[in-house]
This record gives C-alpha cells, structure tokens and sequence, in this order.
C-alpha cells in the first residue's frame, strides 16, 4: 500500500486547491491539495509534505497547525495511506510547478462542488479546525481564534443534516470562548443573517471569513497611521494581537516587548519585529510597567480581546499595570482591533490559566488570563473605522447587542412548535 501526503496551504481562512496536470502518474486533471508519495519514513511524513510544498507551489516557510492519524483509502485497485496535514502562511504567493494545472484558494467547501481525488473532504475533515480547537486555543490571540470559529461554522454547515443541529451547535461554537467578542459578535452574524437556511449559513459564514481578515488588516493600517502622524517613535506592547504587530510592522517604530507569561508569546513577537528589521527590545512583563513610567516609549499599543459598551477594554494580564504606568508618565494607551471585538454589553468574563500550585497545602489559586483596563486609562480605540470614542463604541455595541437576538427568535420559534 503506497503511502501519500495531502498537505492543505490556509491562509485567512482559505485553503488552496490545486489541479492536478497531465505531467502527473495519476489523477491528471483531478483537484486535490499539496500531494506526493511518501519517499521515506512514514513516521515522519511532514517532511515529505514540506518538499512537496517547496517542489509543487515554491512554499518553504509554513507553519504546522495540525495532522492527523493516517487514512486509509481504497480506490478501485488502488490503496492510499494518506498522510493529512494543515499548514498555514501569511500569504498567497506561490509558483507552481509543471505538475499543476491550476492553483485556486478558495472556502474548503468548493472541494465538495468538484472533481476531486478520492476522499479529499474526509480528508481535510480531519485536519480543520473543530469546536475543541476553538475551546482550547491558548496561543492565539481572538483574531485568529475567530477566523477558526468561522471556519468550524462554514465547514459543519456543509455537512449539516439540519438547521436545528446546526443551530445546536452554533450555540456552543459561540460561547466557547466567552471572553472574546470577535467569537461571539461574528458567530452571532452569520446565524443571525442565514435565518434557517444551511446553504446561506455556509456562504454567509465565507463572506463573513473573507470581511473579518480585511478589518483586521485595516484596523492595523488606521493603528500604523496614527503612530506615523502622531509621530510615536518608541512604543511598547505586549502580549501577541496580530493586528498590533502588523501596525507595528508598517509603521516601524523601535518596540518594547514584554515577554507575556507563561506563553511567552511574546518573545515570537518580538522576533518577527526583528526579522522585519525594527529596532526591538524584549523584556519581562514585570518590568515593562516600570520602564514605560521611567519614559522609555512615548506610545502603548495592546490588543483587545474585548471592549465594553463603557470602553473599558479587556485584554491579558499585565495591561492594567502598563495603563497605570502610561498615565503617571503621561504616554497615550490605544487598543487596536477591529470593531467586533466591542461587546454588546458590560459582561466581563474571565478565563484561567495552568494551575500555579500543585503542592498539598489548602492554597486558592487565581491565574486569571485577562483583566480590564478602564476606559479612562486607554486614549482610544483604533478599529477598521479609525479610532473610535465613546460614543462610536456604544454605537458599535448597540450593533452587537442586536446580532444577538437571532437566538430569542431562534428559541421563541422553538418554544411554539413544542406547545403545538
């Protein structure tokens, strides 16, 4: 039994599908992912995957978001071991080599609308993203763990026996991490705008994958633009928001970065800032509060995993320290992010970290994740709509507030038919 990778390229939220040439042994002119036979080991079957992406479509830098255990797959006379992968990149360029026809990045979903080698939806089934990935995310700030959300949502519609399970199930993608808003409010769009219908939930949820990457790229071109005009040359930050590094990264300001404990996630920020060639300065999240009081920045710039209806935002512990520092040195705080992660409500809700403790003795730990910083310690929050006040939060609030009453419909309709 021959043993074969299908690698799966995703980036924002799109996988790339290729056509499979008349160069090729088998399959000619079938759409597939990344494949090839596997010329060694099987047991390390990533390291054909990555020759084959460097071979087929010219990708050498990847980052492994999942396998799987291999899939065995009888076709006619033919048996496959299929080794599945999920990569991701931060772009779209590729160079294809003389055995593909055609590349194209599309919604996984398409795979089921064409021809294609055998099982290839079985297959990137089992390396997407699932309810347990968006569950369970602890490296990943709420963008990306959105776009995920988004994903699990558009993929279970296409396999949907029915709304009522797909609504099922939308109830608990969206409160799987009730902390992060953009979860919540994007999750509540799509269920809210395909009213009953499993086909518009797949398409709407692929729309919504496609508007959420755009808001967060341009959320961080409004954040780079306001440090440019405002002339902030030093800015910390911390934690790891792919919409601050990307601000950071275009406006290239020499960067104060606070490792963030116990990831340390931000030691990966901060050597991507170095790897973009910005002047970058990692420290312990400890110090960082003292070092911004001491005047060593003259801007801050966090992330967001939710912003209050009052403007508070709520982001990982260790930004209330900052905040406080900032105003006793008179340096701005802005919260950049896009404008789904503003919360239709006040609702603060907590997450905890890994245990602190695992002695014997009667000790209460609290390791909380986030913490609030108050609206009157942040000077701004910069969205896809340039930097909002107040009253621009509350407006956007009012917004989210509303998405979420798909589900009192939703429920009141349930309701009725189970007293008919």
């Amino acid at each position: 039994m021959a043993h074969v990778v299908t690698a799966f390229l995703r980036n924002r939220g799109r996988i790339l599908l290729t056509r499979r040439s008349d160069a090729v042994g088998t399959y000619s002119g079938k759409w597939a992912g990344v494949s090839g036979y596997v010329e060694g080991d099987p047991n390390d079957a990533e390291d054909d995957a990555r020759r084959e992406l460097e071979e087929e479509v010219g990708v050498t830098e990847a980052t492994l978001a999942n396998t799987a255990q291999p899939m065995h797959i009888t076709d006619g006379e033919r048996e496959w071991t299929v080794h599945a992968f999920m990569f991701d990149v931060n772009h779209r360029d590729i160079a294809p080599n003389e055995e593909l026809a055609a590349v194209e990045w599309v919604h996984a979903p398409v795979i089921c609308e064409r021809d294609t080698v055998p099982e290839l939806w079985p297959t990137y089934r089992r390396v997407a993203p699932t309810l347990e990935t968006v569950q369970t995310d602890d490296a990943h700030g709420s963008a990306w763990v959105s776009l995920r959300a988004l994903e699990v949502l558009r993929d279970a519609a296409s396999d949907a026996e029915s709304w009522e399970v797909l609504v099922s199930f939308g109830r608990s993608l969206r409160d799987a991490r009730p902390s992060m808003a953009a979860v919540t409010n994007r999750v509540n769009r799509v269920l809210a705008d395909a009213a009953g219908d499993t086909e518009a939930l797949c398409q709407r949820a692929a729309a919504e994958i496609d508007a959420a990457a755009e808001a967060d790229d341009v959320a961080s071109a409004e954040a780079a633009q306001l440090l440019r005009t405002e002339g902030y040359d030093h800015v910390a930050t911390l934690s790891r928001s792919g919409t601050v590094r990307a601000a950071l990264e275009d406006a290239g300001p020499s960067v104060l970065v606070a490792e963030s404990r116990p990831g340390l996630e931000g030691v990966t920020v901060a050597e991507s800032l170095a790897k973009k060639g910005l002047e970058t300065t990692l420290t312990t999240d400890a110090a960082l509060p003292g070092l911004v009081a001491d005047g060593a920045v003259d801007a801050v710039l966090v992330g967001a995993d939710a912003v209050l209806s009052s403007g508070d935002v709520v982001n990982k512990v260790g930004s209330y320290p900052v905040a406080l520092a900032a105003a006793r040195a008179d340096v701005p705080v802005f919260a950049v992010c896009a404008r789904d992660k503003i919360r239709g409500d006040d609702t603060v809700v907590g997450e905890e970290g890994g245990a602190l403790y695992d002695g014997d003795l009667p000790i209460t730990v609290s390791n909380p994740l986030f913490e609030l910083v108050p609206s009157d310690l942040a000077d701004g929050v910069v969205t896809e709509e340039g930097r909002l006040d107040s009253d621009g939060v509350e407006r956007v609030a009012a917004e989210h507030a509303e998405l979420a009453r798909w589900d009192e419909s939703t429920s009141s309709g349930a309701d009725a038919g189970g007293d008919g």
